[in-house]
């Protein structure tokens, strides 16, 4: 039987919200095995004169705890 865990993460990028969520799953799959799933939690952008500057998302990811 497998054990499933949920962590939130919050990454940007000044490219995309998909550039930020990619971006977010790399990095976390450095130091968590066994990513199965991510869900989009909100999204919001960052504002300088009239112009998005940021892209940031918050992310829950779901990994399987080993034996």
């Amino acid at each position: 039987m497998a054990i499933a865990k949920h962590i939130e993460l919050t990454t940007d990028s000044s490219v995309s919200f998909e550039a930020a969520i990619q971006e977010g799953l790399e990095r976390a799959s450095k130091t968590v095995d066994g990513i199965r799933s991510a869900w989009v939690k909100d999204q919001q952008v960052m504002v300088e004169n009239g112009r998005v500057t940021l892209y940031r998302v918050n992310l829950k990811v779901t990994f399987v705890l080993q034996d």
